[in-house]
Formats: C-alpha cells, structure tokens, sequence
C-alpha cells in the first residue's frame, strides 16, 4: 500500500480552509479502510476537533469541524508498514508531513452584485468588482479551497468539455494571466482578456473574473487552503472531491464518512 500524493506539502504554509488530503495508488477495500484509518494520526498545537472521511477506496480526507484557527501546527503521521489494504497489498513505510496554518484570509464572492470581498482575520480588505458565469455556464456554489495558483495557465473550452468546436461560439484558446485554482474541473479567478472590466458582464463560463490590476493584487495576496465561498449562483456547491472542497459538506455528513464511525 502506496500513497499516491500527500497534501498539504511537508514544510508548508496553508490557509484556513486545507483538509489533509490522502490519495492512495491502489484502492483501499471497505473492509480495511477501518485499520487503515487507525493508523493516520493528526496532532494539532491547539486543540482542534476533527475527522477523516472517505471520498473513495483511494482518497481520505481529515479536515477540521470549522476553519483552522491561524497559526495552529498541524503534523501528520501515517504508519502504514505491515497494514494491509484488503486487496493484497501491505504497506511498507510510514509518512510524516508538519505544516502550518496561515493567515485567515477569507474571499467572499457574491454573483448577483458582482462583487469579491477579501478579509483578513474577520476584517475587509479589500472590494473588487467581478463577473462570474452565466446563467448557461455558471460558476460552482459554495466554498472552495484555493488548489494552487500560476501567473500563466492556456485555458481551452475543449480541455474543459465545453467545445472543441473552433467555429462554435463558445470556443476559446486563450493563455491567461495571474491564475488562482479552484476546482479541477477548471475554476479560477484570474484576467480575462475577454472581459478586462467586469462588474456588470454577461458572465463566463464559469471562472471568476478580475480586472488586470485586482487579479494581480488577489494572485499575490491568497495562498493554497485559503477558502473562496461563492453565493448567488444558479449552480449547486461543487462536489467535495472537486478540488478541495470538503467544507461543503455538513459536518454531521462529512463524520458518516469516517470509517470508524460504524
């Protein structure tokens, strides 16, 4: 038994809304996933209540009840050698990832006023006006935490499944500045050169748009973990494992995931 990646990174800093996140290489059988569980401790500097729970036989998630408190120390350590995955398989070693929760900076994105709201430890820092998607391709609900983030990302409607099609009206190709990852069905916040000031556009496909100088600003200022809740949207809440977004689960149903709990 293998894991496949390890998240958040060993060393790092994370925002408020970062689930530990574990994705096995091979699946692990219901009927191990109760030992398994066992031997994935999660140790925090102040006292935290918390629980994994099973996306699928290949991903288990640990996140807290509400958002970490910024500055806590969090240590994972999986001891996973001569635990057997019920399918054939025994692991051979054990991991160990310590990372830190960081500032608690929180975005607020309301579609219907077309607005995006940044704050930091309960304050507002900063309001920017935003287009998100329309009403045929519109943005996920509910909150998302922040994947990841690149300066440049080339942004396809085919690599997302909208269309291949270059003679359709809503296919692009287009490389696009100042990314921050959502979702991995392809959500971000960045500048659309196709919408440079958004505040009352017709919307995207489903990504949050910034003008130049904001997506710049947000680009710098958020890091991985931090939470990005959308309202307003005719969309549902995206799917916990899109990405990472374990908060749009209750906790009374994100518990019923634990394998311990039956």
């Amino acid at each position: 038994m293998q894991m496949d990646t390890f998240s958040p990174a060993d060393g790092s800093t994370v925002g408020v809304a970062m689930p530990v996140s574990i994705v096995f290489s091979k699946a692990v059988a219901t009927s191990a996933r109760a030992a398994v569980e066992q031997q994935l401790k999660v140790t925090t500097s102040v006292p935290v209540t918390g629980a994994w729970h099973w996306f699928s036989g290949t991903r288990v998630d640990w996140r807290p009840q509400n958002f970490w408190p910024s500055g806590t120390k969090v240590n994972v350590d999986a001891d996973l050698t001569g635990v057997s995955d019920g399918n054939g398989r025994v692991g051979t070693r054990t991991y160990h990832h310590g990372f830190t929760i960081g500032a608690d900076t929180e975005t607020k994105v309301s579609v219907p006023d077309h607005t995006m709201q940044v704050y930091r430890d309960g304050a507002l820092v900063k309001t920017m006006p935003i287009d998100a998607g329309s009403s045929t391709f519109p943005t996920w609900g509910g909150t998302m935490a922040v994947l990841d983030k690149q300066p440049e990302v080339r942004m396809t409607s085919c690599s997302v499944g909208i269309t291949c099609d270059k003679n359709n009206s809503n296919f692009y190709d287009l490389t696009l500045p100042w990314d921050v990852h959502l979702t991995d069905t392809g959500t971000y916040v960045h500048y659309s050169t196709g919408d440079p000031n958004p505040g009352r556009g017709e919307g995207s496909h489903g990504c949050i748009h910034l003008s130049m100088s904001n997506a710049e600003w947000f680009y710098n200022y958020v890091q991985p973990g931090d939470p990005v809740t959308v309202t307003g949207t005719s969309r549902a809440k995206a799917d916990p494992q899109n990405g990472y977004a374990d908060f749009n689960l209750t906790w009374a149903q994100w518990t019923a995931g634990s394998a311990l709990q039956h």
